[in-house]
């Protein structure tokens, strides 16, 4: 039986793979009509798979094709007469290796052109390509190259110069087609900046699964094994990562390999949360690289605060130096009406997380005396989230000017860290699961609880002014009834001189609101 895959290159016939059938058809096309392709994602978003499975297409499809697949990951910090010397040798190789797959021998006029070439630069590199295709009896040579963030700085400019000076030719024909497939795209390399060297590039912006891939993959294994996926769960799946392709097929593993559930059972939403927890915990190699990233900068989390917490957004801006870099590293992206949007609830939650301070220091001043998290619970064994929220309120007001002596956290936006601490502590104690739910992708938070069989939901925002305060309440008031909850808690926190404290309730059908408007206290009172 196959098997999900989260450690490189997905192969058919070990793993379950997304077909991508679509892309891999306009990727295929644009080679055919020999353009020079650059596809570039963040890192494990599948685009190696990708690449090489439309590569076989292919060249199954029309043996008139001749690919040539490089990795130039290896190639890093050499000068560049050993780079040219050793880009040959790969080159060498896959034609070797290709005919050899084709049944094939080489002529005896290819096999001496191969063993007498060497490149030392770009213009050899040039000449070399205009013999391989005489050579090659005029197959469409394309040049696939994975990992080309990996060429040195010394080589890039010149190297790009050439196949541009090949592409425009009227006379030279080989590569037929190239692909440069890596994190950056051309214009975010480090060449000379004064132009592009490669400014007749087509780029391939290799997305993530939509639900529908996410059903296609998680069906094989159900066919396979027999074991459904409750639909919320694969609906949930795919709302947590965002169809990051890592994301997607972790969480397959956790729940088709680690968790022992009985294949004669339902994959079902209690299954799901575990294995949510465990991704969070587990810092898989994913969330690591996430997590060097976000700190990688001391800027990068005033901005991923801000994206986070405030409704008005942060515009996306793709020559703000910042911004960049994080939509580099597959951290933020640009949403609706062009604003910064944090790709997927899991990165969200893992980067506030990041950024929260170990102790805060008011840990043992959450609940008055003689009380205790588990005075929270009603009678029954539920979450009495009312009573709960209704003492963070007070909670905040106790501790008044303390909360800006809480360690490494920015002032405006202690007090929903503050409430995500207090709320994720409570869970945990209780046996529960909580995690992020981001619907409009910036500006609120959403705290989804789930405990004995029911689910809480509390929005967090910033107070950014009394209309968005109304509007939130509506937003939230329709995705109580989308998600069919009864009750759901608004917690907005006012930063202005003069805030007024709010508790107040409404019911719109059978659905209610308790919403708060919780002071935020600005200094510190003089003596």
């Amino acid at each position: 039986m196959r098997y999900f895959e989260t450690r490189g290159p997905v192969n058919p016939q070990k793993n379950y793979v997304v077909s991508r059938s679509e892309a891999t058809a306009d990727f295929i096309e644009r080679i055919k009509n020999g353009r020079y392709i650059v596809l570039y994602a963040p890192r494990q978003t599948g685009k190696t798979t990708f690449f090489r499975r439309a590569l076989d297409t292919l060249s199954t499809e029309d043996p008139n094709y001749f690919p040539i697949q490089l990795d130039f990951q290896i190639l890093r910090n050499l000068s560049p007469n050993v780079f040219y010397e050793r880009f040959y040798e790969l080159v060498r190789g896959q034609i070797e290796t290709v005919l050899r797959q084709r049944g094939k021998n080489a002529s005896e006029e290819l096999t001496q052109f191969l063993e007498h070439t060497q490149l030392t630069d770009s213009f050899s590199m040039l000449q070399f390509f205009k013999q391989l295709e005489n050579l090659l009896g005029n197959s469409h040579v394309v040049v696939l190259i994975d990992e080309f963030d990996g060429i040195p700085e010394t080589v890039v400019s010149d190297f790009l110069y050439t196949l541009r000076h090949i592409y425009l030719s009227n006379e030279l024909h080989c590569p037929y087609s190239v692909g440069i497939v890596g994190v950056k795209s051309i214009t975010q390399l480090n060449y000379d900046r004064s132009i592009s060297p490669f400014n007749i590039q087509d780029d391939f912006n290799l997305s993530n699964f939509t639900l529908e891939q996410v059903q296609e993959l998680l069906s094989q294994y159900t066919e396979e094994a027999g074991q459904t996926f409750n639909p919320e769960v694969i609906e949930m799946l795919h709302r947590q990562t965002g169809g990051q392709p890592f994301l997607v097929n972790r969480f397959a593993q956790i729940l088709t390999e680690e968790s022992d559930i009985p294949k004669t059972e339902p994959i079902r939403m209690e299954h799901f949360l575990t294995a949510h927890t465990k991704i969070v915990q587990e810092g898989n190699v994913n969330i690591q690289h996430l997590i060097t990233n976000v700190r990688r900068e001391p800027r990068f989390r005033s901005i991923l605060m801000k994206i986070a917490a405030y409704e008005g957004g942060v515009a996306f801006n793709p020559y703000d130096d910042v911004m960049n870099e994080l939509a580099i590293y597959g951290v933020i992206t640009k949403g609706t009406g062009n604003l910064c949007e944090i790709v997927n609830p899991i990165y969200q939650q893992c980067i506030l997380l990041t950024f929260r301070p170990l102790f805060n220091g008011l840990e043992h001043d959450y609940f008055p005396e003689d009380t205790d998290f588990e005075d929270y619970l009603t009678p029954t064994g539920h979450i009495d989230l009312e009573r709960l929220l209704d003492n963070f309120s007070n909670f905040i007001a106790r501790v008044g000017f303390r909360i800006l002596q809480v360690p490494d956290t920015p002032q405006e936006f202690v007090g929903q860290d503050l409430l995500y601490t207090y709320l994720d502590q409570f869970v945990r104690i209780v046996r529960g699961a909580m995690y992020l739910e981001v619907q409009t992708g910036r500006g609120r938070i959403d705290l989804v609880i789930f405990h004995s069989g029911r689910k809480y939901i509390v929005e967090t925002k910033i107070w950014e002014g009394e209309k968005r305060y109304q509007a939130g309440k509506k937003q939230l008031m329709t995705y109580l009834k989308l998600e069919q909850a009864v009750e759901g808690y608004y917690v907005v926190f006012d930063h202005r001189e003069n805030p007024t404290p709010l508790v107040e309730s409404e019911t719109e059908g059978d659905v209610r609101i308790r919403s708060y408007v919780i002071p935020v206290i600005q200094e510190r009172p003089s003596s």
